[in-house]
């Protein structure tokens, strides 16, 4: 680990559980983001951010024009310089029920990226018309995981569950009202669900969906020399 006034960051995370060291910048102040920046390009390493604001991105790209690169999409940026060589897309699908819940699953794709895997992503195919879901269905099929995005009731993930063979991470998100506000509706659905093989993560996590997808297809030997 490396300490910088009250930062601590973690290089040996790699090593220890296959994934690198990530920050969370959504609570953090602008002068604090500096010094993450600072400590990872005097290092030569790379860093994942999530949750990072547009406003808050504009400043440390003029700070730092090069080795800071930022996504809007997903809010996400990449620190440093260098990537892993892409693995094809086969082995991971993100499937978003609406337009709504991009962000989110950009934020997986982004995450799956920085680590060396290039999903496929499907967005718009929730259950309000199942045939946009049924239309895409072979496409899915090619892949190992699947990461199912949805908000509202959350009934994509049950759906998917029981049409496909490979394990669903489901990733619900806040996006809802009244009785969906807030997510955990989805949650419910996603905890709930009579479908086998389906697991979720915390609501917009996005993140954690991407990393769990990153160790399953490590582990089964997908994308590796």
């Amino acid at each position: 680990m490396q300490k910088r006034a009250n930062i601590q960051l973690d290089w040996g995370r790699e090593a220890r559980t296959g994934v690198c060291e990530a920050v969370l910048a959504e609570s953090k102040a602008l002068a604090q983001m500096v010094d993450i920046v600072l400590a990872t390009l005097e290092r030569q390493e790379r860093l994942f951010v999530t949750r990072l604001s547009a406003d808050k991105a504009a400043e440390l790209k003029n700070k730092f024009p090069t080795g800071f690169h930022y996504h809007p999409p997903s809010l996400t940026a990449v620190i440093g310089e260098g990537a892993p060589e892409l693995a094809y897309m086969e082995g991971v699908s993100i499937v978003a029920a609406g337009t709504s819940d991009v962000q989110v699953a950009m934020e997986a794709a982004q995450t799956l990226r920085f680590n060396g895997y290039e999903a496929r992503l499907i967005v718009d195919v929730g259950v309000a018309g199942l045939w946009r879901l049924i239309e895409r269905l072979d496409e899915i099929r090619q892949s190992r995981v699947i990461i199912a995005v949805a908000g509202m009731e959350g009934a994509l993930f049950s759906v998917l569950g029981g049409l496909i063979a490979a394990p669903v991470i489901a990733v619900p998100t806040s996006v809802g009202y009244g009785v969906s506000e807030g997510g955990k509706a989805a949650l419910s659905s996603a905890l709930a669900s009579c479908s086998p093989g389906i697991v979720t993560v915390n609501i917009d996590n996005g993140f954690g969906a991407a990393v769990a997808a990153t160790k399953i297809l490590r582990l089964s030997g997908e994308g590796t020399s």
